[in-house]
């Protein structure tokens, strides 16, 4: 009895938590070209998306039976082209929270990208 009560305990706990992926996909958009992509990013590695790096800290998306919600942190540093004669400086230009169903709550600000949250994998 104790341990079916015990198990049970253990499954809705785990149940009711976020679920962590390995993956995250995310949406950008080239402001210029109008085109838009999305990249499968695996958490910890850097993806390119133009002159933008990006790197997916931590992915987390809510259990099916709560409220649809996609949590991406990344880490994104731009490295825009050097001039002639000089050295390219790569800088960080935004590091936090992608929320799916916020997209602007956490946005990056950059004159010719964005990204956006879409899912977890």
């Amino acid at each position: 009895m104790i341990r079916t009560f015990a198990a049970a305990l253990v499954f809705l706990s785990a149940a009711a938590s976020p679920a962590f992926a390995q993956r995250a996909v995310i949406r950008g958009l080239d402001k210029i070209t109008g085109h838009a992509s999305d990249y499968t990013l695996t958490i910890g590695r850097a993806a390119r998306i133009g002159s933008l790096e990006v790197v997916a800290r931590s992915c987390s998306k809510n259990a099916p039976e709560e409220t649809p919600e996609v949590r991406i942190y990344v880490d994104v540093f731009d490295t825009p082209p050097a001039r002639e004669g000089e050295e390219s400086q790569r800088r960080e230009v935004f590091h936090g929270w992608l929320f799916a169903s916020s997209p602007s709550l956490s946005a990056l600000d950059h004159p010719t990208y964005d990204i956006w949250a879409i899912d977890c994998r």
